[in-house]
């Protein structure tokens, strides 16, 4: 593997919030990357990659499918890492590859050393990589003290064979990652009108069960107060990949949206979408309740990356970078 040739490096503001633009060029080929730039736990980092070529440049044996990976570093350590996958845009015939790739930035982060390095394959024969600099911003998140009635302590002290085996096809869902599965490249919105927040992602939670004892954890996901029966509607296109009633989440619904980044709507009273589905920004797929483990009616509106949860948020600006 040899370093990226960089001839120039241009960082500038974009449209996204904390978005930078990188310009590398060597003898074959030119590289643009719009990627977010700084680092705030909870968030996620996206880079948006686009090659092109010199009009010369004539395809070769050696040409291959052009593949990609970040990682994210803290100091010499990988936290996370993930491949691109192409967006299928082209913006003239010039263009070889249009790649976008995302990796979430843990809720639990602290300041330190971080940067970004892209691994890139021109051909079978040329393999690059370059690094991206990164701002740390720290987060200040909630804490909140959940006292549970004999219900909802029985729910979440369930460890059954059923609930295990429900976390854990969860899980499979949540971590797989399909190249070919873009559905959507943009900014999504907020599952509800409301405005009304119960819970926010990132809340440190003390549990208090009805037999004294006590846990602590991660809140996921935002909560709005909303009444029963309150519409709830897809936050992007994509792909219903679970709809189904779950102990701790209710009735539950898992839209893919892009490879490996996935919604989730917790504690529904009713469902209008069934596992399979393709649904628009904005279908209506289910009404709010209070199923599962709860405490009163309300919407739970998660995303995940990779697996693990972001701030939902993120996702309402144009994260993909695709108005640059």
């Amino acid at each position: 593997m040899k370093k990226f040739l960089i001839i120039l490096l241009v960082l500038a503001e974009a449209a996204f919030c904390f978005a930078k633009n990188a310009v590398f060029q060597s003898e074959n080929y030119s590289l643009s990357v719009t990627y977010n730039e700084v680092l705030i736990p909870g968030d996620a980092v996206f880079v948006r990659m686009e090659i092109t070529t010199p009009k010369n440049h004539k395809k070769s044996k050696t040409d291959a499918e052009k593949k990609g990976a970040l990682q994210l570093y803290k100091d010499k350590t990988i936290i996370e890492k993930a491949n691109f996958y192409s967006v299928g845009k082209k913006k003239n015939n010039q263009t070889y590859a249009d790649l976008l790739c995302g990796v979430p930035a843990s809720a639990w982060l602290t300041s330190g050393s971080y940067y970004l390095k892209v691994i890139f394959s021109f051909s079978d024969e040329d393999t690059n990589e370059f690094t991206l600099p990164l701002t740390f911003q720290s987060r200040t998140f909630n804490k909140e003290v959940l006292e549970l009635n004999d219900s909802n302590t029985a729910i979440k002290s369930d460890t059954s064979p059923e609930r295990m085996a429900q976390i854990n096809k969860l899980n499979d869902i949540l971590y797989t990652s399909i190249a070919s599965d873009v559905y959507t490249l943009k900014p999504f919105t907020s599952p509800t009108t409301s405005t009304r927040y119960t819970a926010w992602y990132g809340d440190r939670r003390e549990y208090v069960y009805s037999n004294g004892k006590k846990s602590s954890d991660m809140h996921n996901g935002n909560d709005y107060g909303v009444p029963e029966g309150t519409e709830v509607r897809a936050c992007a296109d994509g792909k219903v990949v679970m709809a189904e009633n779950r102990i701790s989440t209710g009735w539950s619904i898992v839209v893919e949206h892009l490879p490996g980044l996935y919604s989730l709507y917790y504690h529904l009273s009713k469902m209008e979408v069934k596992e399979g589905d393709m649904v628009k920004q904005g279908d209506l797929i289910g009404k709010s309740g209070s199923t599962g483990l709860a405490t009163g009616p309300h919407l739970h509106w998660e995303m995940r990356l990779n697996g693990s949860a972001v701030r939902p948020e993120f996702f309402l600006n144009d994260f993909t970078f695709d108005n640059e």
